[in-house]
């Protein structure tokens, strides 16, 4: 992405009257000015958002789906661009950038195949058969608000905004402040496939301010973020009575069998924790291991662990880039040594890498956490990895059980073993033998959290149709009039009896 660019794109949001200064995470040098809307300019925008949603929804579900395949392939088209930017907003590896690139691709690909099927009207068994029929449809919601965080801006928008638009929607989103090129660039993608610049409204600025203004006047609000703020938001849109999708915190756990190959379980718990930093909803925080195990583990996980090449490049030799700026290495830099300091071991990383860049932080694997450390039940978001060893399999799920949130899991061992675990795990998504990328990278499957990890899901049916209410029709045929007085029912309960007495065998 040229810097002449980013003036062509930054045109596209409403004008402001101030502005922040955003930064390349990779050397915290400025890359542009932003400009921040107050939560009158999005008012603003949402009515002349919702002014476009009629004209949108009246194409068929058909028309909106074949926008969105043409969209798909303007994204495989430009490739190379939407990698370039992912790396100058994020400071992503540029494997863990095409990891995203192709969860966006694979969001477009599915709604765009099934969304004019899954909306078509669907015919229900009625209440008295031969008399009556009766079916289902799919009607709009409005305007629906999306809010994206800084971390996945590709890959979290079109997983969003792409059901919401094929649903009939029109949408409002607010874009993180770090990230708002790539969300941008996205939406012109969209508008050059033929979706009505209208149609997707994309806003910045002060998250709490432009935050609330969404949620206080879309008629839908999917959030990604903290839970903390899921809350808030689940508590303005529930006074309003309008409908929510949340993804929210993760303290993901990954629990190593015995018959486990320790080598290979160790490959996946590096992979799985430190995929773009540790900065990933789905990464994880904890491993369990057989007490009998765990220092070989350890010792296995730490070697790789400290294998691993951090830094910045435009190829895929670095296996980790940089945290994404002063609070991520704050944060991440604090949870070590408040454990530390309580007594954990640490096994690998563990410090700051400012001869690559200011934000740069090794990855780290730590054992032997207590229990009042914070990094024992608070999700980092950052590369760090807690080893901690079990006493028998019950031992081993009520640890990974043990925690407020519940997103994602993983469980490496033996088939038979693993599925028996999988199915006692309270997560969303459970990997087998995998980190998070088996469910994580399947679009046909829903996807979203349990307990304080969020509601509703993306991915899947469900992740179109929440976009959605349903409206049932009912039609009364002319062959036999439903009864309309008490009298009526002298000649018609019986016939009615009859025929449920019928329906029960069926």
């Amino acid at each position: 992405m040229s810097e002449t660019s980013i003036p062509a794109l930054l045109s596209h949001l409403p004008s402001a009257r101030t502005s922040v200064s955003v930064i390349n995470p990779v050397n915290a040098k400025k890359i542009y000015d932003l400009p921040q809307l107050s939560a009158d300019d999005v008012i603003d925008a949402i009515e002349r958002t919702r002014a476009a949603q009629p004209a949108w929804a009246a194409l068929s579900p058909g028309e909106r789906a074949k926008l969105l395949l043409t969209l798909h392939d303007a994204l495989m088209s430009n490739q190379d661009r939407l990698l370039d930017l992912l790396q100058l907003e994020t400071g992503k590896a540029r494997s863990h950038a095409f990891e995203e690139v192709a969860g966006a691709y694979g969001a477009a690909r599915y709604f765009g195949k099934i969304s004019a099927k899954t909306l078509h009207p669907k015919k229900t068994k009625a209440g008295v058969p031969i008399l009556t029929k009766t079916w289902v449809e799919r009607t709009p919601l409005g305007v629906v608000g999306v809010i994206t965080p800084w971390n996945y801006p590709l890959a979290l928008t079109m997983l969003d905004v792409l059901p919401a638009l094929a649903a009939g929607n029109t949408v409002i989103q607010k874009a993180d402040n770090q990230t708002a090129l790539t969300v941008l660039f996205a939406r012109q993608l969209a508008i050059s496939a033929g979706i009505p610049a209208e149609a997707w409204t994309v806003v910045v600025g002060d998250g709490a301010e432009v935050g609330n203004a969404i949620t206080d006047h879309a008629d839908y609000v999917a959030f990604t973020g903290s839970t903390a703020t899921g809350r808030m938001v689940a508590e303005r849109a529930a006074k309003r009575l309008i409908g929510y999708s949340l993804e929210l915190g993760g303290k993901n756990p990954m629990i190593v069998l015995e018959g486990a190959n320790l080598k290979r379980a160790a490959d996946l718990a590096m992979a799985g924790a430190f995929g773009s930093a540790g900065q990933l909803c789905v990464s994880l925080e904890r491993v369990y291991v057989p007490n009998h195990l765990k220092d070989a583990f350890v010792a296995e996980l730490g070697s790789r662990t400290r294998s691993l090449a951090v830094g910045n490049s435009k190829d895929f030799s670095m296996d980790m880039g940089t945290l994404a700026g002063q609070a991520q290495l704050s944060r991440v830099s604090g949870f070590i040594e408040d454990a530390t300091q309580a007594g954990a071991t640490l096994v690998a990383g563990g410090h700051a890498l400012p001869e690559l860049g200011p934000y740069f932080y090794e990855p780290t694997v730590l054992t032997d956490v207590p229990a009042a450390a914070k990094l024992s039940r608070q999700e980092v978001f950052g590369p760090v990895l807690d080893v901690e060893g079990y006493d028998g399999i019950e031992d081993a799920i009520r640890l990974a059980n043990d925690t407020e949130y519940g997103l994602n899991a993983s469980v490496v061992g033996p088939k038979r073993e693993a599925l028996k675990v999988a199915s006692r795990l309270m997560a969303g998504s459970v990997n087998i033998n995998e980190g998070f990328r088996a469910t994580f990278a399947s679009m046909e499957s829903p996807m979203g959290g349990m307990k304080q990890s969020g509601k509703g899901r993306r991915n899947g049916p469900e992740g179109l149709l929440r976009f959605t209410d349903a409206r049932t029709v009912g039609l009364a045929s002319n062959l036999l009039k439903l009864p309309l007085r008490g009298r009526d029912y002298n000649r018609m309960a019986p016939l009615m009896v009859t025929m449920m007495k019928f329906l029960r065998r069926f």
